[in-house]
């Protein structure tokens, strides 16, 4: 069955969709991107990818174009029409599409946002495989532009990276810079040694992960210690346990790294238990 996609006010086949070539998302990777998870039917911290959407925005001086309220219609109105009952709802809004190819931004107030919206559908994604076996992650150096915290679409180094794991047989790639971990290729990274759960802060080095900060609120909340500051390859694999997070993996054990085991070498129960609590409260949450 073909999809409903969005583009620029217009629910479209997605076969019929598309955007003009001037597009400067696709020649200048000029713009921001969201991807919220869809669990039985319903959005998973909307509210959390919204604002970061609005930062984001802010941050490149991009005008929104659509209100919060109005956003949350379309992503329901997506669910709807392509019965997604789990899922990934994947948002991207671009400068816009000029007359024609400038380095110069163009005059928001005669170029307006590109807007595009599609579902992807991927039933049990919370019953994911993975979750109970883990993956494993070779390390690479991090050599993405140094505003990792605006979520834009500027993607070619993370996708290179993944592919360097799959060339080892592997399921990732984490980053390294000035010798410590910043994050992995799409989603935030965590160890957990004597007992307390380690992860970068907040910086302009990492993407500021929706599902990060509701993990670490979770783990709080469960009287668990968590720590925020930079860690080594060779601290990861020392570590009790490693983990990701991200909107569509949740949270996902790191069993290997650089070949060398995590721990056991199995997923353990810090990572367990906390998918579980995330899972869990995700739910109760979603609208």
């Amino acid at each position: 069955m073909t999809r409903t996609v969005y583009v620029n006010g217009d629910y479209l086949p997605e076969d019929a969709a598309s955007v003009s070539v001037f597009d400067r998302g696709f020649l200048f990777a000029d713009g921001v991107y969201e991807v919220t998870s869809v669990l039985d039917g319903k959005l998973v911290d909307f509210d959390g990818h919204a604002a970061r959407l609005d930062r984001s925005l802010s941050e490149l001086s991009m005008h929104a174009p659509v209100t919060r309220d109005e956003l949350l219609e379309i992503h329901r109105e997506l669910v709807r029409r392509n019965g997604l009952t789990d899922g990934l709802i994947y948002l991207q809004i671009t400068r816009g599409a000029p007359a024609d190819r400038d380095f110069a931004f163009p005059d928001p107030d005669e170029v307006a946002p590109t807007v595009v919206l599609f579902t992807q559908s991927k039933p049990g994604l919370a019953e994911a495989p993975q979750a109970k076996t883990g993956i494993r992650v070779i390390s690479i150096d991090d050599l993405r532009w140094g505003r990792r915290d605006i979520k834009t679409v500027q993607l070619l180094y993370p996708s290179m990276g993944k592919m360097m794991a799959k060339a080892e047989g592997c399921d990732d790639a984490w980053m390294v810079e000035d010798g410590t971990v910043t994050e992995g290729t799409s989603n935030n990274a965590y160890i957990v040694t004597g007992g307390r759960i380690v992860t970068r802060p907040r910086s302009v080095d990492i993407l500021h992960g929706i599902t990060r900060a509701a993990v670490l609120r979770y783990a709080e909340e469960a009287q668990m210690e968590v720590e925020e500051r930079p860690f080594t390859i060779a601290e990861a694999q020392a570590a009790d346990e490693a983990f990701v997070t991200s909107a569509s993996t949740f949270v996902m054990p790191v069993v290997e790294i650089d070949g060398t085991p995590v721990g056991t070498g199995a997923p353990g129960p810090v990572a367990a238990r906390l998918r579980e609590i995330y899972l869990e409260e995700s739910r109760k949450a979603a609208i």
